[in-house]
């Protein structure tokens, strides 16, 4: 079975082709962080705009590096929330266009359920029940997955998501957009010595980095930064000690929601799930397996949309032409 998937949720313009919910048969993805970057983050209607001019070539591309044609597909899958408004319309209106034309079931997929799926695009397999740890620029949630369609939030943030932190702090300490992997270049030449909050919330799956980062702004302008002499270790260092602050409060949480939910493993998912310090301390303090997919999988890709997609449509879940955009769809 073939599921075409499309993602256009926020500033990378994707499409694939995935067979049985865990071959991946073609995912490309067209990124605009070069367009963002000069403004030091994403403007929605830029956003929106480059997905109009790139969502065809990219989708022509998928097919054909997959060797498939719409008469191969079984159904197409699309992102339909959350995200920015102006960018799921496209991915929407296309799909939407795409399954009329070729007489082909349509489904709507929650970006955050389709991170999870990543996880069955890799050499391991899942097993349930399980805890997923989502983390991106938009979203820090621990999800109880008993089984396919079978999702409980466990917590979330209740402010700045990790991957909004981490961009927030690369903008105080000088290092550029996006942040994440600005942070995780600055913190392999630093150590982690500065002593930063970790907001714990004892008794409660939930998380918070506005603490911290406000704490980090203030750190970096009572050292000086920009202007300080050797400024560049100095934000390393810095930006080592974040780092470690906000993976510390991801590996604990996780771990304990592992151990007191009775779960035989634990995956992570979404654009921070990218960062080896994570992965890392993951794989090292878990009580259970852990899977996290390989980096472009972590990052928004449409192949996740797709795997999404193929399970959703064996429990047949099939959207009509109603289809709408939700940018503020929440998981469960």
């Amino acid at each position: 079975m073939l599921i075409l998937g499309i993602e256009t949720s926020c500033d990378e313009t994707a499409a694939a082709v995935v067979e049985d919910g865990t071959t991946v048969l073609s995912n490309v993805i067209s990124s605009q962080v070069d367009i963002h970057s000069r403004y030091g983050g994403i403007v929605p209607e830029v956003a929106s705009r480059q997905h109009l001019l790139s969502v065809v070539p990219v989708l022509e591309e998928a097919l054909r590096a997959a060797g498939a044609s719409s008469g191969d597909l079984s159904a197409i899958a699309v992102t339909h929330g959350p995200g920015l408004a102006g960018s799921l319309l496209v991915g929407v209106n296309l799909a939407k266009a795409l399954a009329l034309a070729w007489n082909l079931p349509l489904i709507g997929v929650n970006h955050l359920e389709a991170h999870i799926y990543a996880n069955w695009l890799g050499p391991g397999m899942p097993g349930f029940p399980l805890v997923a740890l989502i983390v991106s620029g938009g979203h820090t949630d621990l999800v109880l997955m008993r089984g396919h369609g079978a999702l409980a939030r466990l917590g979330s943030t209740r402010d700045d998501a990790a991957g909004e932190a981490f961009d927030k702090v690369a903008r105080a300490l000088g290092l550029g957009y996006p942040g994440g992997p600005a942070i995780e270049r600055a913190a392999a030449n630093g150590s982690p010595r500065h002593r930063l909050p970790r907001a714990w919330l004892k008794g409660s799956d939930d998380f918070s980095f506005s603490g911290l980062k406000t704490a980090v702004v203030r750190l970096a302008e009572g050292l000086g930064l920009p202007a300080v002499p050797g400024a560049e270790q100095v934000a390393a260092d810095i930006a080592a000690s974040f780092q470690r602050s906000v993976v510390d409060v991801l590996a604990a949480k996780t771990c304990a929601a592992a151990a007191r939910e009775g779960v035989g493993q634990v995956i992570v998912a979404g654009g921070v799930a990218a960062n080896a310090l994570l992965r890392e301390t993951m794989l090292r303090r878990s009580p259970v397996p852990v899977l996290i997919p390989e980096p472009v999988l972590c990052t928004d890709n449409a192949a996740m949309v797709a795997s999404c997609g193929h399970f959703r449509l064996l429990a047949g879940e099939v959207h009509g032409w109603d289809l709408d955009v939700l940018p503020g769809l929440k998981l469960g």
